[in-house]
């Protein structure tokens, strides 16, 4: 059975003053999925998502939007969050909501209806009558967010959705995200934070420079890399250590190496025929942003809006 794409992009190519801002990109998002295009600011991906929606057209390259090669016919079918927000500051939320229905071809009266009805089922019914210069950053990004999807899109687009918002309502859009394509739609979302990646995509597309650098399932970039042994023993010294990887790093008593390629048995054998005193054995597998570092190297992740932690 042939795989259906919600987008397909060949060989992107977009140059501004002469300068190429995206290089040969290739995409492919399914349908239902939830497809992240990640990678730090400046990277390409702002630029990528506005040729895929027909905002602008490439130098070079081929593209179709839910089957269609001119994606601006089926604009009516998709919904988009562009990185710079912007909504009329004295309209009413319920309003602003309707109004960005009615450009996408959703007659007001039914705009006002959906609206009302989303912003109770997001915890902002009380605020539905307000003009948006009186709520809160996180509440008017919100509104724009329910403005995006009021008219029941195939597809929706959004660029650094998450950017300003704190970790409630971060979590409030993640949910929405997921209740969007349990419902039938394909999400595609841009990102230089690589949890929300993490926590949220099937597949993603990690964009430097311009340039594709990886494109795939969450699983297949991770699996890129081997899972991780942290081992604890109680003596420090003996014969067993032979059994260790050269490349194990030590902490006191405790050791992390790359899980062995033979497996784990024939170095708990060691570990046991030499009395090492085995206190704690894990193996985990690496997580998405020591793939992305594995993929695009320290320099570039240093980029990425991340945690102290996960530096």
């Amino acid at each position: 059975m042939t795989q259906e794409f919600a987008i397909e992009a060949r060989g992107l190519i977009k140059d501004f003053d002469g300068v190429r801002a995206v290089d040969g990109v290739d995409l492919a998002v399914p349908v239902g999925a939830i497809y992240g295009v990640l990678g730090p600011n400046g990277a390409g991906k702002t630029t990528t998502l506005r040729m895929l929606l027909g905002i602008i057209d490439p130098d070079g390259g081929e593209r179709r939007l839910l089957g269609h090669p001119a994606p601006l016919k089926m604009a009516n079918k998709v919904g988009y969050l562009p990185e710079e927000r912007g909504l009329y500051p004295a309209m009413p939320a319920r309003e602003a909501i309707a109004f960005l229905g009615a450009l996408r071809g959703l007659g007001l009266a039914e705009g006002r209806k959906r609206a009302d009805r989303l912003l109770e089922e997001h915890g902002l019914g009380d605020v539905a009558r307000r003009p948006i210069r009186t709520l809160s950053k996180g509440m008017a990004q919100t509104v724009q967010i329910l403005g995006t999807i009021v008219h029941g899109p195939r597809l929706i687009v959004l660029d650094e959705p998450f950017s300003g918002l704190d970790a409630l309502n971060q979590g409030r859009l993640e949910a929405l995200i997921r209740a969007q394509v349990a419902a039938g739609a394909t999400v595609l979302f841009s990102t230089h934070v690589i949890a929300h990646a993490e926590r949220l995509c099937e597949r993603i597309a990690i964009i430097v420079g311009g340039r594709v650098r990886f494109e795939g399932s969450v699983d297949d970039a991770r699996g890129r890399m081997r899972p991780v042994v942290t081992l604890v023993t109680r003596r420090d010294e003996g014969g067993w250590r032979d059994a260790l990887p050269a490349s194990a790093r030590r902490d006191g008593r405790s050791w992390s190496f790359e899980l062995p390629a033979p497996g784990i048995e024939p170095l708990l054998a060691r570990l046991i025929e030499g009395e090492a005193g085995i206190e704690a054995l894990s193996i985990e597998r690496p997580g998405l942003h020591e793939a992305f570092v594995d993929i695009v190297g320290t320099t570039v992740a240093n980029e990425m809006d991340l945690p102290e932690a996960e530096r």
